[in-house]
């Protein structure tokens, strides 16, 4: 049975997916020179340890023709809550488009058949690239595109919210302490940033204790 991709960031949502599609799946980690490079340590080190198989995109190059906002550009990261207009900063132009064209390359030539990537609820009112209508789209321009080839792009947890991901990496036992959220880099989750406030807000809703270390914070959750 070939193996699925995953678009994985080494993050709450990628990693309940890839949990979920274990063991038929390998990952493909995106380098774009993002602020939050952390987020490839995690991913990396995740892979290795589960034994799963994985490459690395190297898209450094092109950094300079996305740089805008606080993730490729030099604005700085917000703070303050996720679904905040002020978030929009941290768009990074076209990147799933990029991201899953990358994914759907590496596919086809590997032989696989679909490609998944974690988009969920929360991410609609910030990210249009995350919402149903872009993965129907974009799925219908894959096989428009490669109409030699049975490829399919998936995101299954499009219309869940952020705590139910989070209920569901827990039963499956994925390694969600090992993950990376925080937008601002560094050694530990800043704890206030938008993706920081949605990580502590979804174990909280899905009542799985948080085990993220924050800054600021002298013990783990």
């Amino acid at each position: 049975m070939q193996k699925s991709v995953v678009l994985y960031s080494g993050g709450l949502d990628s990693t309940t997916l890839l949990w979920s599609l274990r063991p038929d799946v390998k990952a493909l980690l995106v380098d774009y020179g993002q602020r939050h490079r952390t987020e490839l340590d995690h991913a990396r080190d995740i892979c290795d340890a589960f034994g799963i198989e994985y490459e690395i995109a190297d898209l450094r190059g092109i950094n300079h023709l996305i740089q805008k906002g606080s993730q490729s550009g030099t604005e700085q990261v917000p703070d303050g809550h996720y679904a905040e207009l002020s978030m929009k900063t941290t768009i990074v132009p076209n990147r799933n488009m990029i991201m899953l064209s990358v994914a759907v390359g590496w596919a086809i030539a590997t032989g696989s058949k679909a490609v998944f990537y974690a988009a969920h609820g929360g991410d609609h009112a910030i990210y249009p690239d995350c919402r149903p209508q872009f993965v129907k789209a974009f799925a219908e321009a894959v096989e428009l595109g490669n109409g030699w080839d049975d490829i399919t792009v998936k995101a299954p947890f499009v219309n869940n919210t952020k705590a139910q991901i989070v209920k569901l990496g827990s039963m499956l036992g994925a390694p969600l302490e090992l993950t990376w959220s925080c937008y601002k880099g560094g050694d530990l989750h800043c704890g206030t940033c938008g993706t920081c406030v949605e990580r502590k807000e979804a174990f909280q809703l899905a009542g799985v204790p948080d085990p993220t270390a924050y800054k600021g914070v002298e013990e783990i959750r």
